[in-house]
C-alpha cells in the first residue's frame, strides 16, 4: 500500500472533515518549497495543469543543493529560471521528452537530456529507471466531496503521483473541473497552497490561404461518424473549425484543443459510433485557450484518461473509422517521416506521432493523415525531400504512412510502391521544387 492511501485511509478512520483534512494541510509556496530535499527527484504537471507559482519560484532552493535534483518534464509553458537558466545546470537537471523552446535554447549546457520514447510509454519508462519521489500538481479548488481534480494533464502524471512520497497541490482558483481518472482526494497532498493564476493560452497561428486549403481537402476525407485526433498548430486547428458542417463525429485524441470544444458545442461532435469510451470525448491533456476551459469545466460528456490508455495504438485501433491528423517537419519521397528534430538537433520530440499513426492504420476504416505546408523558410525549403537530412529522427517509419496533405493536394501512400510514392510526393510538392525532386529520385534509383 503507498504511503498517500495509508494516509488516507488513516484520515478517513479517524472521521475528520474534508474541510479539516484540507485546513490540515494548507500553507504557502515556501512550505512547498521546503518540502524539496537535495538530491529528490521531482515531477510537475504540465499544459493547463502547470504549477506556475511553484516552478517560478524553485530556482530560490539553488543555495542548498549539493547534490542537486533530478527533473522529469513533457514541455514547459511559460518561462521559467530553472528550466532556462543554464547556469542552475550544476543544481538541476531536467529529462524530457518533448524539446520546447527553452529546451532548445538550453541545448548543449548541461540542463537537459531527452529521453526518447513513444508517449504512451511515458509514465511507465519513467518508474522502471527513475521514479520522482516528488510530485507537484496545479489542481483544482477542494469540491464538496473532498477531492480536487488534476483537470488538464493525465499524460503521465498519475503513474508518478501515485508513487511519489511527497505531493504538493497548487489549487488554482481558475482551472477547471473535469471529470476522469483525475479526482484526487485532498489527504493525499503533504503541503496546499492556493494561487489565482490565469490558466496557459494556447494561441494557435493564424488561419491563411494555405491553411485553408489543406483543410479543405483533409475535410473531405472526413465522413460523418468518424473518430478523430487531431494534433498541434494552425493546420490541424483549421481542420477542426472546417468540420463543423460534419455529424456524429467521435474524439479519441491526446489534446482537447480549442477546435474540439467548438465542434461539440456546435454538435458535429456526439460520440455515438465510437466502439470504445461511446458518447464520451477522450483525450489525456487539455491545452487551448479561455474559451475551452470554461466549456470543459463539469462537462458530463468529456474525461481526460492517462496517455498510456489514450496513446495505447492498441486502444486506437479498437475505434472504427480513427482519423489520425498530424504534422512533419520533413518527409522523403520514400515516406519517411521526421516530425521532430532539424537534422540531428532535437527541436520537438516523437510524442504520439507513431502511437496514433500505428493507431490508425490498424482502425477498420482507419485514416493516417499528414497534413502540412509544401514549404518552410518562406518558402526556399521543401518540406518533401528526397533524403532526410543528415542525423533526421524518423518519427514515423514509411510503413506506417498513409496519407500527405500539402496546399497542392493528397499523396497516398499506402498500397503504393516506392515508384508510386514518388510520383505520389512530387504531385503535391510545391512546382518550385518538383523538377529537382525528381532528377534526385532518378539519382537514389527511386524509380
Amino acid at each position: 500500500m503507498n504511503k498517500w492511501h495509508k494516509n488516507y485511509l488513516a484520515d478517513a478512520y479517524r472521521g475528520k472533515t474534508p474541510k479539516e483534512l484540507y485546513g490540515e494541510r494548507l500553507g504557502t509556496i515556501q512550505d512547498a518549497l521546503d518540502l524539496i530535499a537535495d538530491g529528490d527527484c521531482v515531477n510537475w504537471s504540465t499544459h493547463g495543469s502547470e504549477p506556475k507559482v511553484f516552478l517560478s519560484h524553485l530556482h530560490t532552493i539553488a543555495p542548498r543543493l549539493e547534490r542537486g535534483i533530478e527533473c522529469w518534464n513533457t514541455i514547459s509553458r511559460y518561462e521559467y529560471p530553472v528550466t532556462s537558466d543554464p547556469a542552475l545546470a550544476g543544481k538541476f537537471h531536467i529529462n524530457t521528452f518533448f524539446f520546447d523552446k527553452w529546451s532548445v535554447a538550453a541545448r548543449g549546457s548541461g540542463l537537459y537530456s531527452l529521453f526518447p520514447v513513444d508517449q504512451h510509454k511515458y509514465g511507465q519508462e519513467i518508474q522502471k529507471c527513475l521514479p520522482p519521489n516528488v510530485f507537484v500538481a496545479q489542481v483544482s479548488p477542494m469540491d464538496k466531496h473532498g477531492y480536487v481534480h488534476l483537470s488538464c494533464d493525465l499524460i503521465m502524471t498519475l503513474e508518478n503521483l501515485y508513487r511519489a512520497d511527497k505531493i504538493i497541490f497548487e489549487v488554482n482558483a481558475r482551472t477547471p473541473m473535469v471529470w476522469g481518472e483525475n479526482s484526487l482526494p485532498v489527504s493525499m497532498a503533504d503541503v496546499i497552497y492556493e494561487v489565482d493564476e490565469p490558466i496557459f493560452q494556447l494561441s494557435d497561428p493564424p488561419i491563411g490561404e494555405t491553411e485553408r486549403t489543406i483543410a479543405g481537402y483533409v475535410s473531405e476525407m472526413v465522413q460523418d461518424g468518424d473518430c478523430i485526433q487531431l494534433g498541434f498548430g494552425g493546420i490541424p486547428n483549421a481542420i477542426g473549425f472546417n468540420l463543423k458542417e460534419k455529424h456524429d463525429l467521435g474524439i479519441h485524441t491526446e489534446q482537447i484543443g480549442t477546435s474540439m470544444a467548438h465542434l461539440m458545442e456546435c454538435g458535429a461532435v456526439t460520440n455515438r459510433y465510437k466502439n470504445i469510451d461511446k458518447g464520451i470525448t477522450v483525450g489525456s491533456f487539455i491545452s487551448g485557450d479561455n474559451f475551452l476551459y470554461e466549456f470543459v469545466d463539469q462537462h458530463p460528456r468529456l474525461c481526460v484518461r492517462r496517455s498510456r490508455y489514450t496513446n495505447d495504438p492498441y486502444v486506437i485501433a479498437r475505434n472504427d473509422n480513427v482519423v489520425s491528423v498530424n504534422a512533419s517537419l520533413q518527409i522523403d519521397l520514400t515516406g519517411q517521416v521526421c516530425a521532430e528534430s532539424i537534422g540531428p538537433l532535437q527541436h520537438s520530440g516523437t510524442g504520439g506521432a507513431t502511437d496514433f499513426a500505428w493507431g490508425a492504420y490498424h482502425s477498420k476504416g482507419g485514416r493516417a493523415i499528414l497534413a502540412q505546408s509544401s514549404t518552410t523558410k518562406k518558402g526556399t525549403l521543401s518540406r518533401i525531400v528526397p533524403l532526410l537530412d543528415t542525423g533526421a529522427v524518423v518519427s514515423v517509419s514509411r510503413n506506417l504512412t498513409d496519407l500527405v496533405v500539402t496546399e497542392y493536394g493528397v499523396a497516398k501512400l499506402r498500397q503504393r510502391t516506392v515508384k508510386q510514392r514518388v510520383e505520389n510526393l512530387i504531385a503535391v510538392a510545391h512546382p518550385d521544387f518538383r523538377a529537382q525532386l525528381r532528377r534526385q529520385a532518378e539519382k537514389y534509383l527511386y524509380y
